[in-house]
């Protein structure tokens, strides 16, 4: 069995925030993969469904970011889950905007679910890591986390939603490689390298030009008047 946890803040105001890219992760994968239906449970919202041969449980803490630990507690503990099944989505600004890392264990490196999370449970759980980027200055970090998506930002964010949709099964069988495969497939499609264009065929090597013919003779000139009495006098010897 594995636990899938999607971080994030409950409520229509916080929906498109950046800080909720967790929660919409775990909404896709519910949506193509015929979960259940979402039910309040281990204090947030929890559905069940398969990923292949894996029993999977997606939890959304509607705790509130700060206090995802004690809602990732609850279902650990319910569901009497080690911690390399648990597999937490949270937003990353150390990543350009459509990245995405897989980590297990670490630090939280400030980042205030996983800090409650660590609180709660310890560090050896894993985590997919989704890039939004980062505002540039720490001061403008909190309003930036707390604001919805550009609309700028729909292609690249709908992308890497739809590959970690299509990579869930191998996540869930523990195949992280074949996993970030499936989501670069959908982030950075293979090109047609072909241009379209023809082949230009083989130049044929030009003709070799006829051998001119060898020059004839030329003719002899008429004999003369002298030339023909020498030749009556020859005759008479």
């Amino acid at each position: 069995m594995r636990l899938f946890v999607g971080l994030g803040n409950p409520g229509a105001k916080y929906a498109g925030n950046r800080h909720n890219i967790g929660f919409m992760a775990l909404d896709r994968i519910a949506a193509d993969h015929g979960f259940g239906p979402w039910k309040k449970a281990h204090q947030g919202l929890a559905c069940e469904g398969r990923l292949g041969l894996e029993k999977v449980v997606l939890l959304k803490p509607e705790t509130f970011m700060n206090l995802s630990g004690q809602s990732v507690h609850a279902a650990v503990s319910f569901y009497k889950l080690a911690l390399n099944e648990v597999t937490v989505f949270h937003d990353e600004l150390d990543l350009a905007p459509g990245k995405i890392r897989v980590k297990t264990g670490g630090g939280h490196a400030g980042h205030n679910g996983l800090r409650s999370i660590h609180q709660h449970l310890g560090e050896a759980y894993h985590r997919v890591r989704l890039g939004i980027g980062h505002p540039g200055h720490k001061d403008a970090v909190a309003p930036y986390v707390l604001h919805d998506f550009a609309k700028a930002d729909q292609d690249w964010l709908d992308d890497l939603m739809r590959g970690i949709s299509d990579g869930a099964e191998a996540l869930a069988a523990g195949d992280s490689a074949k996993f970030l495969n499936a989501v670069s497939l959908r982030v950075a499609p293979a090109r047609n390298s072909g241009t379209g264009a023809e082949t230009p065929t083989e130049a044929k090597p030009a003709a070799k030009p006829a051998t001119p013919p060898a020059p004839s003779a030329p003719p002899e000139a008429p004999a003369s008047p002298f030339d023909r009495l020498r030749g009556l006098l020859r005759k008479g010897d």
